[in-house]
């Protein structure tokens, strides 16, 4: 047998890493300069540049978590081999800053679209068509999604040409802002808990953190010891300096406008100002306002018009995102048991079913629920904040992690800064404390779930009647909240503790084997008689999926043509472990039920199986083709038609654009 443990390729260089982080920190100066206008009035602009410094100092520190976590530096993989239960915590603080991140960015983008192009289009609550567009952008990732990831690339060379425009347009208006601008009142306290509203452009970091595993080595690197600082770091520089130096230069520019009024509600409203006409609720489409007033005459609702539609479409881009990572995090706790076995059920396409359902229709709910960007705002950040948190306090206190000095003492001090911040959320907004605790609390019971079968029966039958007693009491009883909640926390604390220590027995003595039937059909197919020298030619390779015409075609081929034949079998998965990359294929019933009848097939001529576990089946196939010196690959014509196959990719094309020349593509249609 041929195992191999192929990982997806590095080929993410610094452009295409820049464009997944600036898909989710670009998209913050689109709603953070009204939100902050809403807060501070003409005195938010130190609110905007406090904010900007807090984004670089992130970044810098994000920048050494890349460095030292070349195979995925996110809050989960990061801290997880440090503290299991932290590393859950944080994850589930991401999820909910994803989930909230996908309901935020598309009321946005709606919001842009709704008031500059309702002259020209119908469109209805910007909360519905919110709803409708990220149940749509969650029904396209049915198909994978490779090519709906592709669209932040795209739609970041617009925005950023839009954002340098937008700047240049409002550098004549400077002086005025500079004029406008006021200074802080209100007292520490006040302001503290105003730039903790407007802290909004951070998430990013760690979706850029979780890519390092796909980056391209630094030169002189290798797999076995690998360093992507140049390429994350790169990519980190520049959309930190294009974030924080654009998101001050427009919140300044905004100040230079005399006509905003903040009102009773939260909002911002214009007055009417030369021939530009009064606005209401400009706080959620500021820069669009920005630009109709600045440019001016007849030409100003135009450059709003191309404002509000870039920016919607990155806006969009950072939904489908948003719901990629939440697919993806789901799925890779489901695989380390953390969340039960359902969320790693995959559809033909390779997407786990339920992952995708919550991923969708969960922030579509939460957007028409809310309705509102400022309490969307709330949410977002205590989510964001809380993973960050704990990314940064783990790194900086892992004594075996290769910091210099300069990079603790930084992490440390960030880390205090980033939990005052929590704190402060957990203190003061009611509705983020509660949507971060269910989160949490959701998360939690679905992992005890995950783990129910390793416990003893005793003790999950007196948990569950410790769960049972607490509900009631928060169910009838207002004065026994305390207590439901007291007893809610203790049966959750033994559950969780003894699933651990059942897991980790379970773990030692060794229970994850293969199956029986796995191991007969592994040795049966060992022990088969192959006639080497029957085949003297150069070796030929079939990717299958199953047995069928391919197969026999790729069968027939080698034995006329005198060439030992590679069986490869791909598991395609939207996302890894380590422990995929040890799997072998007799642990894989489908993959040993290919091999044994194409055994049988070939009778005594020589099919060596090969195997492999990846995300990115193309590049997986083309890589083995090319290490193991094949001079045919045979394929399969792809089956799906239309929209299925325009969606999921052509796999064959994919190949054959990157296949060596030497290798010869057959394809079997």
């Amino acid at each position: 047998m041929i195992a191999s443990n192929t990982k997806r390729p590095r080929n993410v260089d610094a452009p295409r890493a820049a464009a997944i982080l600036y898909g989710d920190w670009g998209t913050s100066k689109a709603y953070v300069v009204g939100l902050a206008f809403a807060v501070a009035g003409y005195s938010s602009f130190w609110l905007i540049l406090a904010m900007c410094l807090l984004t670089a100092l992130v970044g810098v520190n994000y920048m050494a978590i890349c460095k030292h976590y070349p195979d995925g530096g996110g809050v989960y993989a990061s801290v997880r081999h440090r503290s299991e239960i932290i590393s859950i915590v944080g994850a589930f603080l991401l999820v909910a800053d994803y989930i909230v991140t996908a309901a935020l960015s598309a009321l946005s983008a709606f919001q842009y679209l709704g008031h500059y192009l309702s002259n020209y289009i119908s469109i209805p609550s910007p909360a519905i068509c919110a709803a409708v567009a990220i149940l749509v952008i969650g029904g396209l990732n049915v198909f994978g999604p490779k090519h709906t990831g592709g669209l932040a690339f795209l739609v970041s060379l617009p925005t950023v040409i839009v954002v340098v425009l937008l700047g240049l347009i409002c550098l004549p208006h400077l002086g005025a802002a500079v004029h406008n601008v006021q200074p802080l009142t209100g007292g520490f306290f006040k302001n503290w808990n105003g730039f903790v509203g407007v802290v909004l452009a951070l998430s990013g970091v760690e979706a850029i953190a979780n890519a390092t595993g796909v980056m391209k080595l630094n030169p002189g690197t290798t797999d076995a010891n690998p360093n992507v600082s140049k390429t994350s770091t790169r990519a980190i520089l520049w959309v930190m300096i294009e974030v924080c130096l654009f998101t001050a230069l427009l919140g300044l520019a905004m100040h230079a406008l005399p006509n905003l009024v903040g009102t009773s509600d939260g909002d911002v409203d214009a007055k009417a100002l030369g021939t530009t006409a009064a606005s209401s609720g400009v706080r959620d489409y500021m820069l669009a306002y920005m630009a109709q007033v600045f440019v001016g005459s007849a030409w100003g609702q135009a450059a709003a018009i191309v404002v509000s539609v870039v920016f919607a479409g990155l806006l969009l881009s950072a939904v489908n995102t948003a719901i990629v990572d939440l697919i993806a995090i789901s799925f890779l706790m489901s695989r380390d048991g953390e969340l039960p076995p359902r969320f790693q059920k995959l559809n033909q396409f390779g997407v786990p079913n339920l992952s995708i359902i919550i991923a969708t229709v969960v922030p579509a709910v939460l957007v028409v629920v809310v309705k509102d960007m400022a309490s969307l705002a709330d949410l977002y950040a205590v989510g964001v904040v809380g993973a960050i948190a704990t990314n940064l306090g783990a790194s900086s206190t892992d004594k075996h992690l290769g910091l210099a000095k300069w990079e603790r003492a930084l992490m440390f001090c960030t880390f205090l800064v980033m939990l005052a911040i929590e704190i402060s959320l957990f203190a003061d907004k009611p509705s983020a404390r509660f949507f971060a605790g269910s989160v949490l609390v959701i998360g939690l019971i679905l992992r005890g779930l995950a783990n129910e079968q390793t416990r003893r029966k005793v003790l999950v039958t007196g948990t569950l009647m410790v769960l049972g007693v607490g509900f009631a009491l928060i169910w009838y009883e207002f004065n026994g909240r305390i207590l439901a909640v007291s007893l809610l926390a203790m049966g959750l604390v033994f559950w969780l503790l003894a699933g651990e220590r059942a897991r980790k027995k379970t773990q030692a003595n060794g229970v994850l084997a293969p199956t029986a039937v796995a191991a007969a059909t592994a040795a049966a197919a060992a022990a088969g008689h192959m006639d080497v020298e029957s085949a003297t030619g150069s070796p030929m390779m079939c990717a299958i999926r199953g047995v069928g015409k391919t197969l026999d075609f790729a069968i027939e081929e080698a034995k006329e043509s005198r060439r030992p034949l590679y069986l490869l079998f791909v598991r395609a998965l939207p996302a890894l472990t380590a422990e995929d990359f040890k799997r072998k294929w007799p642990e894989d019933a489908e993959a040993s039920e290919i091999f044994t009848q194409a055994k049988a097939k070939a009778g005594t001529h020589p099919v060596f199986p090969c195997y492999a576990v990846s995300d990115s089946v193309g590049d997986t196939i083309v890589d083995i083709a090319a290490t193991m010196g094949v001079s045919y690959l045979v394929l399969g014509a792809p089956e799906r038609k239309g929209l299925a196959s325009l969606l999921s990719g052509n796999v064959v094309r994919q190949i054959s654009e990157n296949l060596p020349e030497d290798v010869h593509l057959l394809v079997y249609a």
